[in-house]
């Protein structure tokens, strides 16, 4: 299993490869279409998923193009439809982004606990409302990709629509924190950490 990281998406936000036998998954949005495919390519890789984190516009803005290009799944989570789908509601409007290319609806509405499978590999799927109500990370054997629940001492924003402080710092105690220490993190954000360093660190939580 290898991971490619772009991190200069919008508001810097990160986009994830993860492959494994030559199938890979796209998590997040917010690079180039141009960009995530040049990965691809280079590598031989053959979509599978595009895995979006939550349904704010600086992690779903490509989405759509990313899917024309890769022919992938859009995936999101049921609770994040709302959002993902209305431009008052995602950040479209209010951090003025062009909503002219609506993306379109998800091929596969996630649960808490579903598994993907990928390659050899299956990444698991962790509800973690807070930073939005459909908000999830992804477990893939030691690495955890936190979308923005959880940050390098520090967490996601909650006053966006749906966001809940009690909820985020519950998400992350319970569901987060409960993980083995030596599971890297690697947020929608930012440089990755560790649940342990987090555990220990982290002042928000």
């Amino acid at each position: 299993m290898e991971l490619t990281t772009l991190t200069n998406g919008i508001f810097g936000s990160n986009t994830y490869i993860v492959e494994s036998d030559k199938q890979c998954a796209i998590i997040d949005c917010g690079n180039k279409p141009q960009d995530i495919k040049r990965v691809i390519d280079s590598k031989g890789l053959h979509p599978k998923y595009i895995i979006l984190t939550h349904g704010h516009a600086d992690h779903i803005f490509y989405a759509g193009r990313v899917k024309d290009v890769t022919g992938a799944l859009i995936c999101l989570h049921k609770d994040d439809l709302p959002l993902y789908s209305d431009s008052d509601k995602n950040g479209y409007n209010l951090f003025g982004f062009n909503s002219d290319f609506p993306n379109p609806y998800p091929d596969c509405l996630l649960k808490h606990g579903d598994k993907l499978p990928l390659g050899d590999v299956n990444l698991e799927i962790i509800h973690t409302p807070g930073h939005s109500p459909g908000c999830i990370s992804i477990l893939c054997e030691d690495m955890l990709f936190s979308g923005d629940t959880l940050f390098q001492l520090s967490v996601g924003r909650t006053d966006l629509y749906g966001g809940s402080p009690k909820q985020i710092v519950e998400s992350i105690k319970t569901r987060l924190y409960t993980l083995d220490g030596s599971v890297t993190v690697y947020p929608g954000h930012g440089m990755s950490t560790t649940i342990a360093y987090e555990r220990e660190n982290n002042p928000y939580v």
